[in-house]
């Protein structure tokens, strides 16, 4: 018999595979991939590093779907804050990966490039150095814990039957609506975006100038 036409088993389709399970059920071992694929164990670990390798493949999968053209020009806050949401939807697709990919350290050149993009935005923007990181991590957090809140159940609070028990609660859940979990994203990055630009000083020229913070390395 010849070889199949489409190859039984390659990098995408492991994927694919354990991308599958851990929407399904939160975890994956390379063994379930392998029976998912109909194939034996060593056959995976011959296209991929093992399970961390496979973790590093579904966080590039994913961050593929997120618009890093959004880093390219323009001001800095509108193209963070577009990056932000992009990065919210992307993950808000595939929440349970996300405890896997925060023990996992960040190594695949792809999703590395982009986080070289947004340092060089906000350097270009004049954000000292020292500044950089706990800001792109803030945002992340944010981002991933607004993900997360995407997945929950809409109804969090279930009140109870006693007709007043909670009424402050009950009037501000009735307000807010199905809406809660965007509103609650766009309250917070709006907020971490305008801190950010106290971060910039205006007197010294607005995005070029640095604010002296008085740590090292924090300002010129």
């Amino acid at each position: 018999m010849g070889r199949p036409r489409t190859p039984l088993l390659d990098r995408a389709r492991i994927t694919t595979t354990a991308l599958r399970l851990v929407d399904e059920q939160g975890e994956f071992s390379v063994p379930q991939v392998a029976r998912r694929l109909g194939v034996q164990t060593g056959s995976v670990y011959h296209h991929v590093d093992g399970r961390d390798g496979i973790v590093e493949l579904m966080r590039e999968r994913i961050c593929e779907a997120i618009d890093s053209g959004t880093l390219d020009g323009g001001p800095w806050d509108a193209a963070m804050t577009a990056w932000a949401r992009s990065y919210r939807a992307a993950f808000a697709a595939h929440p349970r990966v996300i405890p896997l990919l925060m023990t996992s350290p960040v190594r695949a050149p792809k999703v590395l490039e982009q986080y070289e993009r947004a340092v060089g935005l906000m350097l270009d923007a004049g954000f000292a150095v020292a500044d950089v990181m706990p800001v792109i991590t803030g945002l992340e957090n944010l981002v991933l814990g607004s993900a997360l809140d995407l997945a929950a159940p809409e109804t969090m609070w279930e009140l109870p039957d006693e007709p007043g028990a909670t009424p402050h609660l009950a009037r501000a859940l009735t307000a807010v609506g199905p809406g809660r979990a965007d509103a609650a994203f766009e309250l917070a990055l709006t907020a971490l975006i305008a801190h950010c630009r106290t971060l910039l000083d205006p007197e010294d020229g607005g995005p070029t100038g640095l604010r002296h913070t008085g740590r090292p390395g924090a300002g010129t």
